[in-house]
């Protein structure tokens, strides 16, 4: 079993894995074996990252680039090959959203969140996966999210992007499955993060929709996601392509209920 989830000597990549869910990921995946390395734009969030990295007593090897920059995604990709191998795992974890509503949002906003989101992930996907061909081997992950089949109020873009993720992940399994490549998605449900702190106060509102319509009746931790991204990075994932997995609770599952009603 050990054997089935060991990454020794992989080398893998998680975008903006400085904090939240990539950063749960990338810790996993060190634990795991794996030669971490991650990206972000913001020297402090690097600099952070590698702190939590050394007092969890794991290595990672941190850069700064733009997932939506070509020529700097191949001067990252680049100095990692030198610097750590070729890249075997590679989770697009890079994103942004701005909440605004649609009559509200400017065009160059949604453009930033469809460019980080959507383009950001073919940018680097396409950078590494000629190396992966080569080997006829590679795990390519990339973080859709609920929003990937359902919409709500003030996300177009971030749920155009990640509608646009899910169908590419789709296609470029199509694609590259015949290479013994695995390209897979995650759709986290709603997770307790930093940035989610505000909502998840007890009496907010939105706190009070998330514990009524999920059907495991928390919400997830960075961790949760975490564990599904080791699957998918591991031996025990090598005939799941083009596959969505949603780290949700059951709120899929679930078409809604009403709080105290009575469950027959």
């Amino acid at each position: 079993m050990k054997e089935l989830f060991d990454l020794t000597g992989k080398v893998a990549l998680v975008t903006g894995g400085t904090h939240g869910i990539g950063l749960a990921i990338g810790l996993l995946l060190a634990r795991a074996g794996a030669k971490v390395c991650v990206n972000d734009l913001n020297d402090e969030k690097l600099a952070s990252c590698w702190d939590i990295y050394k007092q969890s007593g794991l290595e990672v090897f941190t850069l700064k680039f733009s997932v939506t920059d070509e020529q700097d995604v191949d001067r990252g990709i680049s100095i990692i090959e030198k610097s750590v191998g070729t890249i075997d795992i590679l989770v697009n974890n890079a994103g942004i959203i701005k909440r605004i509503p649609i009559l509200e949002m400017a065009i160059a906003d949604y453009k930033q969140v469809i460019d980080v989101d959507l383009v950001g992930p073919l940018i680097v996907s396409k950078r590494v996966v000629p190396k992966m061909i080569e080997k006829r081997n590679g795990k390519i992950i990339n973080m859709c999210s609920m929003m990937s089949i359902y919409g709500r109020n003030t996300v177009s873009a971030y749920a155009s992007a990640k509608g646009g993720l899910k169908l590419l992940t789709q296609n470029m399994t199509c694609e590259w499955a015949k290479y013994n490549i695995q390209i897979n998605g995650i759709g986290p449900g709603y997770i307790a993060t930093s940035q989610t702190a505000p909502i998840r106060e007890n009496g907010h509102p939105f706190n009070d929709l998330v514990m009524t319509r999920t059907p495991a009746g928390r919400w997830g931790e960075p961790e949760d996601v975490a564990n599904a991204a080791l699957f998918l990075a591991s031996k025990a994932s090598n005939f799941v392509n083009g596959h969505i997995l949603y780290v949700d609770g059951g709120i899929l599952a679930n078409f809604g209920y009403i709080k105290g009603e009575n469950d027959l």
